[in-house]
């Protein structure tokens, strides 16, 4: 893990903002399939900024004949972000009651990013998996939002042991998300992202193009 840059490196906020203002948009009305196990009563969970949407469309278009994104969850209202990450952060203080604060941050960072720099709460990242032409989901090695403890480790992009056909659905995805200009987080193999903090310290930019929103 210490070769990976967790959310809540300091880097990472440290990051200027300056919103472009772009608008959220709906993505069940521009052609991809998206589930609904993160469905919320008003919506909000199939929402991603318009630029963040036309990079899905590019990479849906370069997979291979027969296979299909699968949209989990994309915005998170800011408040809802902070009781995920509050609640991870409980569990794991109650496993570790030894932990100090920093170190229960930056372990519930490897799953919930915090609040004040969340890619979700701005509208720029995206939880994604591959279907076939029926819907079922392909095997990626384990579910999508796995924590680590669940998992054993294989929520992790490149984590090890893998069969070759997770191994092979994953470069796949790894592929037509990476041509299309988004970034993975490297502790979940599903979270894509475009123009947040986290995006623009990977990419050596400037600054981020989109910080946390509220849903008008």
């Amino acid at each position: 893990m210490s070769s990976i840059v967790l959310m809540s490196d300091p880097r990472v906020a440290a990051i200027p903002l300056q919103d472009s203002g772009e608008n959220l948009v709906d993505v069940r009305e521009h052609g991809l399939k998206v589930d609904v196990r993160r469905q919320d009563a008003t919506g909000a969970y199939a929402h991603v900024r318009l630029e963040v949407l036309t990079r899905l469309l590019h990479a849906q278009s370069h997979l291979p004949t027969g296979v299909l994104l699968l949209f989990v969850e994309g915005y998170r209202p800011p408040a809802l972000q902070r009781r995920y990450f509050e609640k991870y952060s409980d569990e794991l203080a109650r496993t570790h009651p030894d932990w100090q604060a920093a170190e229960l941050r930056e372990a519930a960072s490897r799953f919930v990013s915090p609040p004040d720099i969340a890619p979700h709460s701005a509208g720029a990242a995206v939880d994604v998996t591959l279907v076939d032409h029926q819907g079922r989901e392909l095997d990626m090695g384990t579910r999508v939002n796995a924590n680590p403890e669940e998992s054993g480790g294989a929520c992790y992009t490149d984590a090890p042991g893998l069969s070759t056909r997770a191994q092979t659905n994953r470069a796949t995805l790894k592929a037509v998300l990476s041509a299309a200009g988004l970034i993975n987080y490297p502790t979940e193999f599903w979270h894509w992202s475009f123009g947040d903090r986290y995006w623009a310290l990977q990419t050596k930019q400037p600054a981020a193009l989109y910080g946390p929103v509220e849903l008008p």
